[in-house]
């Protein structure tokens, strides 16, 4: 157990001897699946951002372990027509989240202090705030709407509702990234998918029973090193 600890120790001493931390920020293209295979098919994408600090831990000279802190929008822009495209209602929600990733990062070095890489690992997230909004049109009625998005405190492990209401979402949020992108010396250009495993419903528990109602998030972003 002693030597475990010391190697685990060694390792940690070693990631941080070799950290890199940058700040990060760019844009997200979010949506949400909406058939039961996963597709998002009649939801349009919602432009948002993400920003934040991350660090990269070096466990070797081509490996990565990344980590930090991003506050990242998600969301969906959902229009449907009728009467010929006179009638619609059109609805977005732009969600905010601080989003916790551990990612294994895969360098390739290129020439003159530039790279390659290729990144996957898990996420967590909570919900903070964000907006919602709905247009609607029928006949010479307009009405249009605005509201902050609620959370529940749901629990997104767990089979049982914890205060569960149509009008909020899950606080909690768990998923899969995978992506990649450029390094240079004062530069890291990144490209990612972001997967979300749960369902964002509030009264929605099982989040196997099919894949609707799950982020899908595509972000473009950049990174500046501070070291």
């Amino acid at each position: 157990m002693k030597k475990l600890i010391m190697g685990i120790a060694m390792l940690v001493a070693y990631a941080n001897s070799n950290a890199q931390f940058y700040l990060q920020g760019g844009l997200n293209l979010a949506n949400i699946t909406k058939t039961n295979d996963g597709h998002t098919e009649k939801n349009n994408m919602l432009a948002s951002f993400n920003a934040g600090f991350m660090g990269r831990f070096g466990l070797s000279k081509t490996v990565d372990l990344e980590s930090g802190l991003l506050l990242t929008g998600h969301g969906s822009k959902a229009e449907s027509y009728f009467n010929g495209g006179a009638d619609y209602i059109k609805s977005t929600f732009n969600p905010l989240y601080v989003e916790l990733p551990l990612n294994l990062v895969l360098s390739i070095p290129m020439e003159k202090n530039t790279g390659v890489f290729f990144n996957a690992g898990p996420y967590i997230a909570v919900g903070v705030g964000g907006k919602s909004k709905t247009d609607s049109k029928f006949g010479p009625l307009t009405s249009s709407s605005n509201s902050s998005i609620k959370f529940s405190n749901d629990d997104p492990f767990t089979s049982q509702q914890e205060d569960a209401a149509y009008n909020k979402l899950k606080r909690f949020d768990y998923g899969i990234n995978a992506g990649g992108g450029f390094r240079f010396e004062h530069l890291i250009l990144k490209v990612n998918y972001g997967m979300g495993l749960a369902k964002i419903n509030s009264t929605e528990s099982n989040n196997s029973v099919n894949e609707k109602n799950k982020y899908r998030t595509l972000s473009f972003s950049v990174g500046i090193p501070l070291n």
